[in-house]
């Protein structure tokens, strides 16, 4: 058995390259960019109006002739003399001869006749050419995961696909004979499933699309041939349950038959003592503990970070937040402990019901105070390493 700090070290050390794919916008979404991306035009392109009002080709006097009007999207132009002035909208181009926009309400008009109420500034309410971007300067910076505003600006700069890392193809596989769907009544000595649908929805969260569910009853070969299938089509495996060393646990040994390499098996650790992670070639294999509590404590701290690398996405497996304790805590525990936890403005505090089975009070925690094994007491406003998720 191993620590958990042995466990992170392992898995830093089996982390595969990252893939790169190139993706539309919409399919880019949430991924990490994978080279700088710079941009192909200026914006904006020309001279464009910032509102609507009137560009005028400034004179000494406050009154101008209308000559004309653009609106946005028009081609055409008009080469202004001084006192001329022309109807302009926002996001239209502005001829080369006008030196100044005016706000609509700004201004009166009589018939063809524009009057200010003071004399213009050179370039005012005029966007120049390249005010936001020029063409070929940064527009994306490598390791930018792309929201929507990102995905709107290379939009607005006329790119259609993008250099991305590729997000990792995920298959979960279910073992357990006592299991059943949801929706199917209960009968003596069966459960509902619930790890399955929870670790989805997990991957969901972290906007991992490609993910695939399979069930399998407790059965050597059967559990054997569906990992097979799961690894072959998937590059990140998350087995739930059937890890322990029950005589109905098959899946350290179907693993050990498929050839996969064991990269640790235990950990020192409460809840998730069982933890398996494997590798096969480029794939990781990571088998949970069955109790729901454990199986989602070691998702979020071991999987998805591990998830994120291969995301190309910044990554941490060690704890980097720190939290004050609102309440005393006594630790007694040979293991290091990963406790459900809620963190306010005040502070963290630990909930009840941190039994591996208990999803309850998981379903109200937004957080994982870790603590190391010991025996110690934890006092009120003492730091705490949290994990957030």
């Amino acid at each position: 058995m191993i620590t958990v700090s042995e466990a992170f070290s392992i898995l830093q050390n089996n982390l595969p390259t990252p893939q790169v794919e190139n993706c539309t916008l919409l399919e880019a979404r949430k991924k990490i960019v994978a080279q700088p991306i710079l941009s192909p035009i200026h914006m904006p392109p020309f001279r464009q109006s910032a509102m609507d009002g009137y560009v005028v080709c400034i004179h000494e006097r406050l009154t101008y002739e209308i000559i004309g009007e653009i609106k946005a999207g028009d081609a055409e132009s008009f080469v202004m003399q001084p006192g001329q002035a022309v109807k302009i909208f926002t996001g239209a181009p502005v001829p080369d001869t006008a030196q100044a926009m005016i706000p609509i309400e700004k201004v009166a008009v009589t018939q063809s006749v524009l009057t200010l109420q003071s004399t213009p500034q050179l370039e005012d309410n005029i966007r120049p050419i390249g005010e936001q971007i020029k063409k070929g300067e940064l527009a994306i910076e490598k390791g930018t995961q792309l929201d929507a505003a990102a995905i709107g600006f290379l939009a607005a700069l006329g790119i259609t696909t993008v250099p991305v890392f590729k997000k990792p193809r995920v298959g979960i596989v279910v073992t357990g004979n006592e299991l059943l769907s949801a929706g199917i009544p209960l009968t003596y000595g069966k459960v509902y499933e619930s790890n399955g649908v929870m670790l989805q929805a997990a991957l969901l969260d972290g906007f991992y699309q490609e993910v695939t569910l399979y069930k399998v009853k407790d059965d050597f070969e059967s559990t054997k041939n569906t990992l097979h299938e799961a690894i072959a089509n998937h590059d990140v495996i998350l087995v739930s349950g059937g890890i322990s060393v029950g005589d109905y646990d098959f899946v350290a040994q179907a693993l050990q038959e498929l050839q996969v390499t064991t990269l640790f098996h235990k950990v020192n650790q409460k809840p998730g003592k069982p933890l398996y992670a494997g590798k096969l070639m480029d794939k990781l294999i990571f088998a949970l503990p069955g109790n729901p509590a454990a199986c989602l404590t070691c998702f979020y701290v071991y999987v998805l970070p591990t998830l994120k690398a291969i995301s190309g996405e910044e990554h941490q497996y060690y704890s980097l937040k720190k939290q004050n304790l609102m309440h005393d805590f006594e630790v007694k525990n040979t293991r290091s402990q990963f406790l459900k936890s809620f963190i306010t403005e005040e502070g963290v505090r630990v909930l009840s019901h941190q039994a591996s089975s208990m999803l309850n009070s998981f379903s109200s925690a937004n957080a994982l105070v870790y603590v190391p094994d010991g025996n110690y007491e934890l006092k009120k406003g003492e730091a705490v390493q949290v994990y957030l998720f």
